[in-house]
């Protein structure tokens, strides 16, 4: 893998690169079978002490048909700080990775998968995991975990005006 061009947008510090993680509203996916690219978004969950990210999905479709023959996936996670009117520049963090997926059978892991991802999106997340995480209802979910191997990040922070 060759080195990031920009280097002064580089972020070196991983643990800001995994905020941007945990923070992201949701990850875009780059998967693919037979030499055909396909994108996914998802909404998702980061756990920083297993360093992977959770999410759930249908039991069948493209994504899982992809995944199954496939794992290896690459992702993006953005924070879109916006477009600055009158610069012709666009503000953002992004963290890149790279990983594996699993499918996750394990009822307690699929409840830890989905804890996370709770407590990422949901303002209110103990309610939420109280009345929904049921037994019955874990067993039904397919919860995925990208087990992330790489990780680097990049971000415009400031307006550059170059002349």
């Amino acid at each position: 893998m060759t080195g990031m061009r920009r280097r002064d947008k580089e972020i070196t510090d991983v643990n800001e690169t995994k905020d941007i993680l945990k923070r992201a509203k949701y990850v875009t996916l780059a998967m693919s079978s037979n030499n055909e690219p396909y994108l996914a978004t998802l909404s998702h969950g980061y756990d920083e002490q297993k360093n992977c990210v959770y999410f759930h999905c249908a039991p069948e479709g493209k994504k899982i048909d992809i995944l199954k023959t496939n794992n290896k996936v690459w992702g993006q996670a953005l924070l879109d700080h916006g477009y600055i009117q009158g610069s012709c520049d666009h503000l953002y963090a992004t963290a890149q990775f790279r990983g594996r997926v699993t499918f996750i059978c394990d009822v307690a892991e699929k409840r830890r998968g989905l804890e996370v991802m709770i407590r990422a999106l949901d303002g209110n997340p103990q309610e939420i995991i109280d009345k929904q995480l049921l037994p019955q209802s874990i067993q039904k979910v397919i919860i995925g975990r990208i087990d992330i191997d790489f990780l680097s990040g990049k971000k415009a922070e400031k307006v550059i005006i170059s002349h």
